[in-house]
């Protein structure tokens, strides 16, 4: 064991599996451990132990829009530590984290007037699916107990994120463990009719119709919620067709269900609002979030519950536990503060603003690949965008693997699913950048699949 930062040797200890390491080939890694290594990171960019820049490509797992080490967030996340660094959340509560629930119902869209704070987004989505259990039983509508998610949905990796998940290899190995009553709606994934959509497909919107059938099959009064994405994104980005979520909702409304909009990487301005429900126009009656609320500095999620669910549950005796739940960091004082912080910095520096203006450089770069060998498809839409390429018949989904590595020495730190590549760079990123970032994957992606 190492005595002293200076004894440790972090490619060794990589090299023998000591850290298991999360959505990762490990095998793969131990045979190149030096290769996988980041050693700081500042602004749009991240720096290997040989002090070669990597441009992060994803904003680390959609979390970092505001770059890393963003001093004003730095010096927030200090003065909080000397402040208050840590405030239980069971029966009391801080100042930083009160203000800064105040501050998301104000960035809400109307009606969501109440958070519950959690620690990540596999949380806040188990959170929300357990608020609508609560509220139908509370109203006496406890026969509803089925949840509805989407094939090829991400919601975490929870047991009632992975069972409402539609991402097969996610869910295979633990089936048992999946929560009962929980059916999916059919994606809206269709590149025989959309492919190489310039944002929203314009076909698509009766796909909501779907849930007429579940609806048929189970009886509406046995479901309790439909949770979707608005904009998927661990299968790759995959855009609503104009009308499809507004469809949805009159659906949900139609027959009592809840709607939860999954808005982990969708929530702070990644579509140029401040939620996709803005940049759609459309309300569901709860909304999670988590990611870039706090720039991932330290972790945080939430539910944002609509008004009349929050006050289903203020009933019974005053001195009752209303809603048994929460979590030993939920509304950390930590990431309020930082929170707050970035909250701040998005409304002194015109974020959303700047992502829609970079959102049409990013739709010319990503769409110039069009005709490119090797790639089959591409969509985007605000500040994120995923291209598609040709698998290998023998291996589908290693050509996804020998992207990134060589995106590794070619200074793109790349976040690839099966033959899919998804793009969500950071909002400081400057419009060259974004080209620079277009032009060397395609080059890289001819290469793979040549």
């Amino acid at each position: 064991m190492a005595s002293s930062p200076a004894d440790f040797d972090p490619v060794r200890s990589l090299a023998a599996g000591t850290y298991w390491m999360p959505f990762t080939a490990n095998r793969r890694v131990r045979h190149d451990p030096a290769s996988r290594l980041i050693a700081s990171a500042k602004g749009c960019y991240c720096q290997t132990p040989d002090g070669a820049a990597l441009f992060d490509t994803l904003s680390g797992l959609w979390c970092t829009p505001l770059g890393h080490g963003h001093p004003r967030i730095v010096e927030a996340l200090k003065t909080q530590a000397e402040t208050l660094d840590y405030c239980t959340g069971f029966q009391m509560a801080n100042p930083a984290t009160i203000r800064l629930a105040d501050r998301i119902v104000g960035m809400a869209p109307d009606g969501l007037d109440h958070v519950f704070f959690t620690n990540s987004g596999s949380e806040a989505v188990d959170t929300a699916l357990k608020m609508a259990l609560g509220y139908h039983r509370l109203r006496g509508e406890g026969g509803r107990f089925r949840m509805i998610g989407r094939e090829r949905g991400y919601h975490g990796v929870g047991f009632g994120g992975l069972s409402v998940g539609g991402i097969v290899p996610n869910r295979k190995m633990f089936a048992a463990g999946m929560l009962n009553g929980v059916d999916h709606l059919r994606h809206t994934h269709e590149p025989e009719k959309a492919a190489f959509s310039h944002g929203q497909p314009v076909i698509g919107a009766d796909l909501a119709d779907d849930l007429e059938r579940l609806v048929g099959l189970h009886d509406a009064g046995t479901i309790a919620a439909v949770i979707v994405e608005p904009v998927q994104g661990s299968t790759g980005v995959i855009v609503p067709p104009v009308g499809y979520l507004r469809r949805l909702r009159d659906l949900c409304t139609k027959y009592g269900i809840l709607l939860i909009f999954d808005e982990v990487i969708t929530g702070f301005g990644r579509l140029g609002a401040p939620f996709a429900a803005q940049r759609f126009e459309v309300v569901p009656d709860m909304i999670t979030f988590a990611k870039a609320v706090t720039n991932g500095v330290v972790p945080m999620g939430g539910v944002l519950v609509r008004r009349d669910i929050y006050e289903t549950f203020m009933t019974g005796p005053e001195n009752a536990i209303e809603f048994a739940h929460g979590y030993t960091y939920s509304g950390h004082p930590l990431a309020a503060a930082v929170g707050n912080a970035v909250l701040d910095i998005m409304e002194d520096e015109g974020v959303f603003d700047r992502v829609r203006i970079l959102e049409p450089v990013l739709e010319e770069a990503v769409h110039h690949l069009d005709h490119a060998p090797g790639i089959r498809d591409i969509r985007n839409i605000g500040l994120a965008a995923a291209i598609d390429f040709e698998p290998d018949p023998a291996a589908p989904g290693a050509r996804g693997l020998a992207l990134f590595e060589l995106g590794l020495k070619q200074g793109l730190l790349l976040r690839c699913t099966g033959d899919t590549v998804s793009l969500a760079p950071p909002f400081i990123a400057t419009p060259q950048e974004l080209r620079d970032m277009a032009g060397t994957l395609g080059r890289l992606i001819e290469t793979v699949t040549r």
